[in-house]
């Protein structure tokens, strides 16, 4: 069963907007406990144990293709992603593979 779409770009959403106030104010304890909940809400919807690989997963999930720069690949080969009905699966380099250009 796959999250809905809507639902997923939300958590990120909020769960980038929390994670730039904690860098921000890293003594804030407010700031850090709903920062921490957010990030346990994204790892239970996309089924991660971390929240950079939540994160990482709900930007695959969403086709989100760029970032800094560089292609997302699956966040996990052993562990392949949901592919939306009727869109193809787009190849992807290498995590270790040194960005031409």
């Amino acid at each position: 069963m796959r999250p809905e779409r809507r639902a997923v770009a939300r958590v990120l959403d909020r769960y980038r907007a929390w994670e730039r106030l904690t860098l921000d104010h890293p003594a804030n304890g407010t700031v850090r406990r709903r920062f921490e909940a957010t990030a346990y809400t994204l790892c239970v919807l996309m089924a991660r144990r971390t929240s950079r690989e939540a994160a990482h997963a709900a930007e695959y999930y969403l086709g989100v293709t760029r970032r800094r720069g560089r292609a997302i690949a699956p966040p996990e080969p052993d562990r392949p992603e949901p592919v939306p009905p009727g869109r193809p699966l787009r190849p992807v380099a290498p995590r270790d593979a040194v960005p031409v250009g």
